[in-house]
């Protein structure tokens, strides 16, 4: 019996030993991401099943059942599931439009938080992504900055879902809210402690079946709840051990970081051009492993209707799943949500000829028709002058 217990003394330390390397080669490796120019502490960071867990325990430690976030749209939908379903946390929207690239403003700010209050919602924070799924731009300095004085403002917390920070491969570089809160010396302040950060290595190293994730926040309390939470979405001792070791490898993680940049960087650049070939745009980006693509122009009518309508066509007619932006909770018809990332550049190219060739069909039988709605409207037109002409003759002899 002695035996056995102090088998299991042992084990218990040794995987308290692995939780701490790990956990500070995690603080090492989101501080190199982030140039190092911000630093993390690793006594504030808990290890979750991934950011799917990291997100929900957050709105356990956050929230009340019937309490509100707001989330810029358009937003990733997964976060229905993982904010709302056994949190009982209602999520309100910030209206982002394309017409300033869907950014977050202190005006769209304002009427979501009016629209809980209307709700009869408390709200507690505000929940964004950055970089962005669905749009792949990171946040700017000016955005950060409005959530932050929003937070001040209204005494609500920032949740910042960074899962894609090591993707930035182009114009600005990534800013972490850490690092404006520190430019601002925020630090010991009360928004400083409503400020958290979730985290994982899913999509910078592309290991999302490992489920590493993690909770980061100034808050003592969160801190304590989450690491309590954590113990229902533990990572498996044999992934720490794992992953300890390659983040200890510097020279590995800093060659591997560089190459998927490059290479994600190069796989956006042909998309864009080869949907640039068949007449339609992207929004400009710069991270994240998909773009947003603006179809409006192939709709038959600016609708959702006809939104799912050329979604249902695309996945039949062209064999390519791709997200339509209502799913996204976008407010304009037409937007979609296109992976590059998840093929070789073979299999791109030809998802990309396919998909020209539709669009081209579609875009011409557009005109076709439009052409000959011109002719009926001319022929209508003279029709309608010539009966009018008939009519006021009419008059003119009655008279």
């Amino acid at each position: 019996m002695i035996y056995y217990t102090y088998i299991y003394i042992y084990v218990c330390i040794t995987l308290i030993e692995l939780n701490f390397i790990l956990v500070q080669e995690l603080v090492e490796f989101m501080s190199k991401i982030r140039g190092n120019k911000v630093k993390f502490d690793a006594n504030k960071l808990v290890l979750t099943a991934g950011s799917t867990s990291a997100n929900e325990t957050l709105m356990f430690c956050l929230a009340d059942p019937g309490d509100a976030f707001l989330l810029p749209v358009p937003y990733y939908p997964g976060f229905d599931r993982d904010l709302k379903w056994r949190t009982g946390v209602e999520i309100v929207p910030i209206q982002c439009r394309s017409s300033n690239g869907f950014r977050i403003t202190s005006s769209a700010l304002e009427e979501a938080y009016l629209q809980a209050q209307d709700k009869g919602l408390k709200v507690k924070g505000v929940l964004v992504t950055n970089p962005s799924n669905p749009l792949g731009t990171t946040l700017t300095r000016d955005e950060l900055d409005l959530l932050i004085d929003f937070a001040i403002d209204k005494e609500a917390h920032i949740v910042s879902d960074e899962i894609f920070s090591g993707t930035v491969f182009d114009s600005q570089s990534f800013v972490s809210i850490a690092e404006v809160l520190n430019d601002r010396n925020l630090e010991g302040s009360e928004v400083f402690d409503r400020v958290h950060i979730v985290y994982s290595l899913s999509k910078d190293l592309g290991v999302p079946g490992f489920r590493i994730g993690m909770v980061y926040s100034n808050d003592e309390q969160v801190v304590s709840a989450a690491t309590k939470m954590s113990s229902f979405g533990l990572v498996s001792s044999q992934t720490q051990y794992t992953f300890s070791r390659m983040l200890s490898d510097k020279k590995f993680t800093a060659k591997y970081l560089k190459e998927n940049r490059k290479r994600l960087k190069r796989r956006k650049e042909i998309l864009v051009s080869g949907l640039k070939s068949a007449g339609i745009k992207c929004l400009k980006s710069n991270a994240c492993l998909f773009a947003w693509v603006d179809m409006r122009s192939l709709l038959s009518s600016d609708t959702f209707e006809a939104e799912k309508e050329l979604w249902k066509r695309i996945v039949y007619e062209v064999g390519l799943n791709v997200s339509p932006g209502s799913s996204c909770h976008c407010t304009e018809p037409g937007w979609f949500r296109m992976c590059f990332a998840n093929m070789s550049e073979e299999t791109l190219g030809v998802a990309l000829q396919r998909f020209k060739a539709f669009a081209e069909t579609l875009i011409r039988s557009k005109q076709q028709q439009q052409q000959s709605a011109g002719k009926c409207y001319s022929r209508t037109r003279s029709l309608t002058r010539w009966v009018f002409q008939l009519a006021s003759d009419d008059r003119e002899t009655d008279r």
